[in-house]
């Protein structure tokens, strides 16, 4: 058993924690990634979060995990390792696709180290070599969007930019993935086709831009997602719900590190069941309305720590 789309039903999941959340030290690939809008990055913090923001965020990962035991879900936690980031979004590291689990490029050297805390979940992780090379970067994306982040001369993703659709699988283009990682990504899924979502959206992960709600349906960022055209191969002829504005619930003074649609960023435990966002009134009547429950759930600083629900999971064991 595996996991090969984002709505089956779940029986196992990874939940992140946030104990040691930190904000590496700048180097040239957290400069052109995570900060390629700003002239400026020297007011950016470094080092660990307030102990405010880990103390409610892991309260706030509790109460998620006791969902999940609740309804039976099998739960596993990353070991407590003190790297230069931290483990609240095991999702953006590991890639799983039926039964094979693969270790993605990250292009964020930080995050080399966080393998480690979650291995132990895994009966084989298959690496993918991550290259830190100079030409890996281009830093004429500095205030320019039109720019990415990437070359095209290593393969280089985060598993979060890929949401998966059983055999079809979408992937975001972006400053966390080059086309050369989905290629990489294509030759190890001979049976699979990898679609290429592009120039939506630039800054990193695809989660706050579409979301797989079940076969044929799913939510859109109205704001990136302009019409049904820009989606590519067989996404253009599904059901798209358009995702309200999603209520702010702002974010820790001096750590703003995602926009307001992180809370869109919802995860399916099964295709008529999904954890939103307490605040997001607006959206969960739409969802409600196309036959979608809803728990709502604290995520008090999904913006501070830039992840909400889909970022802080990562399922391992779907129904097909």
């Amino acid at each position: 058993m595996g996991s090969k789309n984002e709505w089956g039903q779940l029986r196992k999941v990874i939940v992140g924690h946030a104990e040691g959340a930190r904000i590496p030290e700048m180097d040239r690939s957290l400069r052109l990634i995570n900060y390629a809008d700003r002239d400026d990055v020297s007011d950016v913090p470094c080092g660990l979060y307030p102990q405010q923001v880990i103390d409610e965020a892991n309260e706030d990962l509790e109460l998620l995990v006791d969902l999940f035991v609740q309804l039976g879900i099998a739960v596993g936690r990353p070991h407590y390792e003190p790297t230069p980031y931290y483990n609240y979004c095991p999702r953006d590291l590991v890639f799983v696709h039926g039964d094979k689990t693969y270790a993605t490029p990250s292009p964020l050297k930080a995050r080399r180290f966080n393998f480690g805390s979650i291995s132990h979940h895994f009966n084989q992780l298959i690496p993918i070599t991550p290259s830190y090379s100079m030409s890996l970067y281009d830093d004429h994306c500095v205030g320019n969007k039109d720019i990415l982040a990437l070359t095209e001369h290593y393969p280089a993703f985060d598993a979060a930019n890929i949401i998966r659709a059983n055999d079809d699988i979408l992937y975001l283009v972006s400053n966390s993935g080059n086309k050369a990682g989905a290629q990489k990504l294509q030759s190890l899924l001979p049976d699979a086709k990898v679609h290429l979502l592009e120039g939506v959206y630039s800054y990193m992960h695809i989660d706050t831009t579409v979301a797989f709600l079940r076969e044929g349906l799913l939510l859109a960022n109205p704001e990136r997602i302009k019409d049904r055209d820009v989606l590519p191969g067989p996404f253009r002829n599904w059901d798209i719900i358009w995702c309200p504005e999603p209520v702010d619930i702002g974010y820790y003074p001096g750590y703003n590190h995602a926009s307001e649609w992180i809370n869109m960023n919802l995860f399916s435990i099964n295709p008529n069941l999904v954890v939103l966002e307490e605040h997001q009134e607006p959206t969960r009547k739409i969802l409600e309305g196309h036959g979608i429950e809803c728990a709502m759930l604290p995520m008090r600083h999904s913006r501070t720590l830039s992840g909400c629900f889909h970022c802080v999971t990562l399922d391992l064991e779907r129904d097909d």
